[in-house]
């Protein structure tokens, strides 16, 4: 395959991803999945290894492109069948986020799957955003093993029922499961289209050779980090069940164009529900590394090949069933990221930026009656850190996540909730030769009663600054003006106000005033 044909098939296999993704919020239901786009769709080979991913969420992606090569063999897949899970420790990352597999087949041979993964705002935990202060996995929600939810082209009614009556609202529940299957055949049929127009052995070389295209930038990439150890700590603030200063440590150790992340000394896993499955750990690493090579790098598991894990289980950041894992998706993975960064910012002082807002600031909200039943859930964007060739940029998402925010409009329209203020939250960005991004303030106003659970870091510890750079503010919650911790579960009435303040970014190098 000549260079030109590398490129358009690279770009045709990677557009495909992009048009599931787009079918899938334009089927969904939910705003959190047709509105936040909080979802993410990958194609891999016959053997479930990674060949490509639209630019969707780091946190599922990485961890799918890890789990799918153990979850492929297991399975006696066959045309139109349909596997669905979300068990963080078969291949998941927390219960709310639920993935579709299915296989492709081109003249009748094996030849690739697609997955799609999407959070679903209510997947049966007591507390409305099945984001709880849970305790236990089982807590969490309903826990769904791989399962067939369709097998020949036929959907298994009785699966997908007992699915969705887990649910507060198996109406929407369901039409976003019938979003996600579309979304799966769509990808399927796309990537069978261009099998058999390129013939299954042409198709099963390009796959092939993106991969070693992926592996051969990574290592040069990783070949340009001088060799050393480098070792890093960082915190979580707490579990929300008493346990604080949660210790993450690693050291990145890189010979040529091998790179091992080593866990040793991290916390044991905790009460609170800030434990990670390895894959979650997996993806928050995969994802620094990936940020440093070129755009053009394929999304393709040759990218990580040169990169591995040594994490003790029964840590923190490898926990073992069961576990509580739902703010361990959202904010230790977010933390890992910081400590992959700090240890990386020894070695290449020029290319890390400093830490940023470092959480995913996550508001889950609803009620279970009497009256109407209603499930909401949100994350929420922070202050980014500056860098070296840059400030940080103000109110996104960062890092683990990519999601949208939730527009006003839909959030008031669906919902017993006013948004009274939404602003940047002026001056919360380090100081430094390079300031780092202001976070945000959002401001709820409750219309109705309400059971809201708050899933929230750097509150106590603020995102550091580099190179002499001043930290970020840490982030704020209060109610009706009263401060709340970081992570708690309340009741709220008619009129009571909500107010999220995110942390800023870091800023970088030494000086005030700097720029954005």
């Amino acid at each position: 395959m000549d260079p030109i044909e590398f490129s358009l098939f690279a770009s045709r296999i990677a557009a495909i991803c992009e048009e599931m993704g787009a079918a899938l919020a334009r089927a969904a239901f939910s705003p959190n999945i047709k509105d936040r786009l909080d979802f993410s769709c990958a194609v891999f080979d016959a053997r479930g290894r990674l060949c490509a991913q639209a630019a969707h969420i780091p946190v599922h992606l990485g961890s799918m492109a890890y789990a799918m090569r153990d979850l492929v063999p297991g399975h006696d897949w066959g045309p139109g069948d349909a596997l669905v899970l979300n068990d963080p420790f078969l291949g998941g990352t927390h219960l709310p986020d639920v993935t579709v597999v299915m296989p492709v087949y081109a003249d009748g041979r094996l030849v690739a799957f697609v997955a799609d993964r999407a959070h679903h705002a209510d997947i049966g935990a007591a507390s409305p955003g099945s984001m709880p202060l849970s305790r236990t996995l089982e807590e969490e929600g309903l826990v769904i093993p791989p399962t067939w939810i369709a097998r020949g082209g036929e959907l298994l009614e009785e699966v997908l029922a007992h699915i969705v009556e887990r649910t507060r609202n198996p109406d929407e529940n369901r039409g976003d499961f019938a979003a996600q299957l579309s979304a799966a055949r769509l990808g399927a049929a796309r990537v069978a289209a261009l099998a058999e127009d390129m013939g299954h052995r042409a198709f099963t070389a390009a796959l092939a050779e993106l991969d070693a295209y992926a592996e051969r930038l990574a290592r040069a990439t990783l070949a340009e980090i001088p060799d050393g150890d480098y070792a890093f700590m960082d915190l979580l603030d707490d579990d929300g069940l008493g346990h604080e200063d949660i210790p993450i440590r690693l050291t990145v150790r890189v010979r040529g164009s091998d790179v091992t992340v080593d866990f040793a000394g991290t916390a044991g896993q905790v009460p609170g529900n800030v434990n990670c499955p390895l894959s979650v750990t997996a993806a928050a690493v995969y994802y620094v590394f990936r940020c440093l090579m070129p755009e053009e790098t394929p999304a393709a598991w040759g990218s990580f090949r040169p990169i591995r894990l040594s994490a003790p289980e029964g840590t923190l950041v490898n926990a073992r069933r069961p576990a509580a894992v739902a703010a361990g998706n959202v904010e230790t993975s977010t933390r890992i990221v910081d400590a992959v960064c700090g240890a990386l910012a020894q070695a290449l002082p020029e290319a890390i930026p400093a830490a940023s807002h470092g959480s995913m600031n996550n508001v889950a909200m609803g009620w279970a009656g009497p009256g109407p039943v209603w499930d909401y859930y949100e994350t929420i964007g922070g202050g980014m850190g500056a860098g070296p060739r840059g400030g940080g940029l103000s109110g996104v998402h960062t890092h683990m996540t990519n999601t949208r925010n939730t527009p006003v409009e839909a959030l008031e329209m669906r919902f017993p909730v006013r948004v009274r203020r939404y602003a940047l939250r002026r001056g919360s960005g380090g100081a430094g030769r390079r300031r780092g991004g202001d976070g945000l303030v959002r401001e709820f106003e409750f219309l109705a009663p309400a059971r809201v659970t708050l899933l929230t870091e750097r509150r106590r510890h603020a995102p550091w600054g580099l190179g002499g750079g001043r930290p970020g503010a840490p982030g704020e919650n209060r109610l009706n003006g009263t401060p709340l911790p970081g992570k708690a579960s309340l009741e709220v009435g008619p009129g009571d106000r909500l107010t999220i303040a995110t942390p800023g970014g870091g800023g970088w190098g030494r000086g005030v005033g700097g720029e954005r």
